[in-house]
């Protein structure tokens, strides 16, 4: 007789992880969470939106990339969950979008119970950092597709804002401030240029470069800053105009996703110094400075356009937050792009 975990399938590790999550997934909550005991799907109590005026619904939806293979390779799963939060909710928050709720993914060659616990575990731990509550996921193993230490994992979130406090584009004007926040490192964008280093220059994830102060491995695996709350404080405060979240393309292109066609930025690049990591990769990868600055984020995670009596008050608060930021640049007149 033929049985599913014959195929590959191992319902009892499921099982298990299910149960070794519970604990982590708990802390990730928030008021308007309602139990549902099927546990087939998440609730949320929408009562909490008549506050609202007019409440426009955000949604977003990421995964981590090939930052998974080194947390593979390393044997390290907490991190990528983290990443996973912060790909997803600071991308809500672009907009001015309290993060409400989040769902999660993880496909898998194999459930291995305890590898599957601390990457819900990651997740659970940044949605309590970004105010957010993780309401549901769902594990799937894949035999003969992905081999037994592979994994990926994706996440969705819905956040909500009132639809005159929107921020973005139309409200940038030639004059503003353009204040950066600094990254924790690379986040999550850019992997597969830093796995293509590691290939042809031979660095090993366990050595330990002069001009890092840790493993490069532990380095490349630093968890995203989440940003979240720091940016809807700074909201709240006012005078913000617009966020860019800088992930996959560089500061150039995602803050031109935040610019009016009839506005340019204009950054100043004396301004702030790359972490060390960023240099370490472009000498032994040998990367042109363009290509550097299309790939990664150089050390600037995220972006606000305030207007410029609000500049130095931004950056005031956001340091009061334990979150680095400085004065990156001014909007000009122009066509809608960011000079670098």
């Amino acid at each position: 007789m033929t049985s599913y975990e014959e195929a590959g399938v191992d319902i009892a590790a499921g099982e298990r992880a299910v149960e070794l999550m519970k604990a982590r997934v708990a802390k990730a909550r928030r008021p308007e969470v309602v139990d549902d005991a099927s546990g087939f799907a998440g609730l949320f109590d929408a009562s909490a939106l008549l506050r609202y005026r007019r409440p426009l619904l955000a949604t977003s939806t990421d995964g981590v990339g090939t930052k998974v293979d080194l947390a593979r390779r390393l044997g390290v799963y907490d991190t990528v969950g983290h990443d996973l939060v912060g790909m997803v909710v600071d991308d809500l928050v672009v907009c001015g979008a309290e993060p409400l709720f989040m769902t999660d993914y993880i496909a898998c060659g194999k459930v291995v119970p305890e590898r599957i616990a601390d990457i819900v575990g990651g997740i659970a731990e940044a949605c309590a950092l970004a105010g957010c509550a993780l309401v549901g996921g769902e594990t799937a193993e894949h035999p003969g597709l992905l081999e037994p230490d592979e994994f990926d994992v994706a996440g969705a979130a819905t956040g909500v804002v009132e639809a005159d406090e929107t921020l973005g584009p139309h409200r940038v004007r030639p004059g503003d401030a353009v204040v950066a926040m600094a990254s924790s490192g690379i986040h999550s964008n850019g992997y597969s240029l830093v796995r293509h280093v590691l290939r042809i220059s031979g660095l090993s994830l366990d050595s330990r470069p002069a001009e890092l102060e840790r493993t490069l491995g532990e380095e490349l695996l630093t968890p995203t800053r989440i940003y979240a709350r720091d940016c809807l404080a700074l909201a709240r405060a006012g005078g913000v105009r617009a966020f860019a979240h800088i992930t996959g393309g560089g500061l150039a292109a995602n803050l031109a996703r935040s610019l009016p066609p009839e506005v340019d930025a204009r950054l100043d690049r004396s301004s702030w110094t790359p972490p060390p990591i960023f240099t370490l990769l472009q000498e032994h990868g040998d990367i042109p400075q363009p290509e550097m600055d299309k790939t990664f984020n150089l050390g600037v995670g995220m972006v606000a356009i305030v207007a410029p009596e609000a500049a130095d008050a931004a950056v005031r608060l956001l340091t009061s937050r334990r979150v680095p930021a400085w004065i990156l640049g001014e909007i000009t007149e122009g066509s809608g792009v960011c000079h670098l």
